[in-house]
């Protein structure tokens, strides 16, 4: 092959790249600003049922301000304004590997960003700020890096102390020129070149932790695979997963490259310093012309990379743990039929995705059918199933006491005109005398919804200025007593005493 046909494959491949796809399509000013919407800078994960709304709500608002939309594009016709179905555009964009839908702690199902998508999302946003390509910050950052690698890779250890020596005299300079008060000040246009830069660096860095999380999940897919096709020993399948979980991160590029950058940011006075860093650059005058969002992202740029090693972390942990559960639940007998299925259900299906649309009902059985079979004997003959049942004997009429009116009217309710003639009486100057007046027979505790129904329309009782004791009997002969209001009986009150001949016909049934 000639240097022309390597490089068109070389460039063809990068083309063919998600990144690249997305920011190709016709429709992707649609998409990358629905993303940006969606996902917030403080946002990476977003419930399925609320990413589907919103994706209809912003891609409709779009289509009707006169947007291409991915929903005019899946339409029959150009130039028919398609509903935005936001449940299929988020299965095109998962399939596109835009984005990845998995589920959450809860359960529940979510969606978030690739690093496809991150990284578009990052070069829109460099290309869309006003900045210089080349400036003096980026080219002071370049050299200090070159300096300081240069400085680790020297093998000589007295070109080394050299190297150190230089350094300490040159910070010694430094510091006697501040002593003498020659503080050199940084106007705001070097200042806001500088965070220009670091802004820029700082955005890619969810792009890079996305894609080690995809290194691990890759390598995740591939083990569980390998592990479901091995028909090793147990010991010898144990022996080299176990080794290759160990050196995991070391595998892949991007592992390797997360391995340096979580040594360095485990030291928790390297981020507390680099916090201190950001509060102190923020503080600049510079700072002023920042707006909220821009000074918010800049102030997390720690949580930004705690979240990255954390998301990586999980699905490191993720991957233990399924090899874990693979390892102890082992089956491959049983995992080769499972397998076998799902490809033959995938095949019936993609055969008939072919001559079917999305509409398109097809009667699945959930159940197989009833199997036709004879009746079977369920139990055998039982001699106590055919046995006669014994006869019922006669009730015994003398197992019960004879209870006479007395007793009847003992347990009965309330005797109204007993309790009316002790209210009338002369002798009583209150109900409650007049109720400690009757005979215990007539003081039962049932006689108080009595008392209570006919002092109803007294004054004094309804508003219960006083209570008083009300010593009560049992019919067993035991006392207790209750507190109730009580009213003064006077002559003017003798005649407001309640006298319905309803009372006295029920008196008189019971």
């Amino acid at each position: 092959m000639t240097d022309v046909d390597l490089e068109f494959a070389r460039v063809r491949a990068v083309l063919d790249r998600p990144t690249l796809r997305l920011m190709s399509r016709p429709t992707s000013a649609v998409v990358l600003a629905v993303f940006r919407t969606v996902f917030d800078r403080d946002v990476q994960y977003v419930p399925a049922d609320r990413m589907h709304l919103q994706v209809e709500e912003h891609v409709a608002r779009l289509q009707a301000a006169g947007a291409r939309t991915p929903a005019n594009e899946q339409a029959e016709q150009p130039e028919q304004d398609a509903r935005p179905n936001g449940r299929a555009l988020c299965r095109e964009w998962v399939a596109a590997q835009w984005l990845v839908r998995s589920n959450s702690p809860d359960g529940d199902e979510q969606y978030s960003l690739t690093s496809h998508a991150l990284e578009a999302l990052s070069l829109v946003d460099a290309l869309s700020s006003d900045r210089a390509l080349i400036s003096e910050s980026r080219l002071a950052m370049i050299v200090d890096a070159v300096h300081r690698w240069a400085a680790r890779a020297e093998p000589d250890p007295d070109v080394q102390i050299r190297r150190i020596d230089a350094q300490i005299a040159e910070l010694q300079a430094e510091r006697e020129r501040l002593e003498q008060g020659d503080v050199d000040t940084v106007d705001d246009a070097r200042m806001r070149d500088g965070y220009t830069n670091i802004s820029d660096l700082i955005r890619q860095l969810p792009s890079d932790f996305k894609r080690v999380e995809e290194a691990v999940a890759t390598m995740h897919r591939s083990i569980v695979e390998d592990f479901r096709q091995e028909v090793r020993p147990i010991g010898e399948i144990l022996d080299d997963y176990l080794a290759r979980t160990d050196n995991l991160m070391q595998a892949t590029p991007e592992g390797r490259a997360f391995e340096g950058a979580f040594e360095l940011l485990r030291d928790d006075a390297l981020l507390l310093r680099l916090r201190d860093d950001i509060a102190t650059i923020l503080a600049h005058p510079f700072a002023d012309s920042l707006g909220a969002s821009e000074r918010r992202a800049f102030r997390n740029t720690v949580v930004i990379l705690r979240q990255g090693i954390e998301d990586v972390l999980a699905q490191r942990r993720q991957l233990t743990a399924t090899l874990r559960d693979q390892i102890v639940a082992h089956d491959v007998a049983r995992d080769r039929e499972l397998d076998a299925v799902i490809r033959s259900i995938e095949r019936g299906l993609a055969t008939w995705m072919e001559h079917g649309s999305a509409r398109d009902r097809l009667p699945l059985g959930l159940l197989p059918a009833t199997a036709e079979v004879g009746t079977l004997r369920e139990r055998f003959y039982d001699p106590d199933a055919e046995s006669v049942p014994p006869a019922i004997e006669e009730p015994d009429d003398d197992v019960f006491e004879e209870l006479d009116v007395e007793t009847l009217r003992r347990h009965g309710g309330p005797l109204l005109t007993e309790l009316r003639a002790a209210l009338r009486s002369a002798e009583a100057d209150s109900s409650v005398d007049a109720f400690h007046g009757l005979p215990p027979e007539q003081r039962r505790p049932v006689e108080l919804f009595g008392l209570a129904h006919l002092l109803t329309g007294h004054e004094d009782f309804e508003s219960a200025t006083h209570l008083a004791e009300h010593r009560t009997v049992r019919p067993d002969g035991s006392p207790v007593t209750f507190h109730m209001p009580t009213a003064a009986l006077t002559d003017e009150r003798h005649d407001r005493t309640p006298d319905t001949t309803n009372d006295e016909h029920a008196q008189e049934a019971r």
